[in-house]
């Protein structure tokens, strides 16, 4: 097993752990008008809809900054161990990915103001800017993962000589629903598991509604996958991820929200892992007649970068991984309406 290897696998766990942590913060984001919404009412809710939505926020509270990092790093990796792919990647999707920064920014600029001032007015509009950056990051992200397995034109000097709308095909669209329904899905299942009362069983009845939209979504973008890309490993991990997600939709409508969590966390883990082992050994394929292909081997960089990259990943990632699991522990308790203070303006 040679470095570059050893990078491309690396690099795909940190994708995978974005998408099985900030997936399920994106989820609750995108819910916010629906299990909070003025208003409105799912299910038996009667609460009211502002501390629920105080509720939601204060879930992921803790945890999606740190989600977020998955993605820093996983963008860090690329640059350092594999400069010419990332070179390549930001040339094709720039856009795109431009889209995808000032969607985070945005949504986080809404958790991080919405509480300033206590004013309804004030917090609708920054409860606007988290639901649309908590939809339009995940169906980006789809839609450039999708593109990188797909493939774009390249030509012989590694150059992207297609346009914004060559991103814009079936099955990378199918890939940003995709992204956005399962995150939705993931996002119920999770305040599921760390809410109660009311909330928590409507959260429940909007996974089981969404999820089978999900479903169908994740069975067209895995089939197109098996299709176009398929390989024995590949045509496994679809399996285990259509399994996984049939589980957790069966564990939910028992009230199982610990294994239905779970079983949405293993959907993710096993439909990244799918991608990446279609996409080995390239990191971008191209779809150019003449075109060259970029690989794990002609993308990386020196040996010996990649042997200090190593050794740094081995001293650090350890210290991050404890304490990620640490924060989710210390932060376990269930949330319920009568939690949430009134309303204290920070200064």
């Amino acid at each position: 097993m040679d470095y570059p290897f050893i990078w491309f696998l690396l690099i795909g766990v940190l994708w995978t752990g974005y998408l099985v942590l900030e997936g399920f913060d994106f989820g609750v984001g995108a819910l916010l008008p629906v299990l909070g919404g003025r208003g409105a009412r799912v299910g038996r809710a009667v609460e009211d809809g502002e501390n629920r939505r105080r509720v939601m926020l204060t879930a992921i509270g803790p945890h999606w900054d740190g989600n977020e990092v998955w993605l820093l790093t996983a963008g860090g990796a690329t640059f350092a161990a594999f400069p010419h792919w990332y070179a390549t990647m930001f040339s094709a999707f720039y856009l795109p990915l431009l889209l995808l920064l000032v969607a985070l920014i945005v949504r986080n600029m809404g958790l991080e103001y919405r509480h300033k001032r206590d004013d309804d007015a004030w917090r609708r509009r920054w409860d606007v800017a988290i639901i649309a950056g908590s939809v339009l990051a995940p169906f980006l992200v789809g839609v450039a993962l999708t593109n990188v397995v797909r493939g774009v034109p390249l030509d012989a000097d590694f150059e992207y000589v297609g346009s914004l709308w060559t991103l814009l095909n079936v099955p990378s669209l199918l890939g940003g629903l995709t992204f956005v329904a399962l995150s939705v899905t993931h996002g119920a299942l999770f305040l599921a598991l760390k809410t109660d009362g009311p909330i928590r069983e409507d959260a429940r009845r909007v996974a089981e509604r969404v999820g089978v939209g999900t479903a169908v979504l994740a069975v067209a973008l895995l089939g197109w996958l098996v299709v176009t890309q398929g390989s024995v490993a590949v045509v496994a991990l679809a399996l285990v991820a259509a399994v996984a997600l049939v589980g957790a939709l069966a564990a939910n409508r028992q009230g199982r929200e610990g294994p239905a969590f779970a079983g949405t966390a293993l959907t993710w883990v096993a439909a990244a892992a799918a991608y990446f082992v279609a996409l080995h050994p390239a990191v971008m394929p191209t779809t150019l007649a003449g075109g060259t292909s970029l690989t794990i081997e002609n993308a990386a960089s020196s040996t010996m970068t990649l042997q200090i990259m190593t050794i740094a990943a081995v001293c650090f990632v350890p210290i991050v991984l404890m304490y990620t699991t640490w924060t989710y522990w210390v932060f376990r308790r269930r949330l319920a309406t009568h939690h949430i203070p009134a309303p204290v303006l920070v200064k």
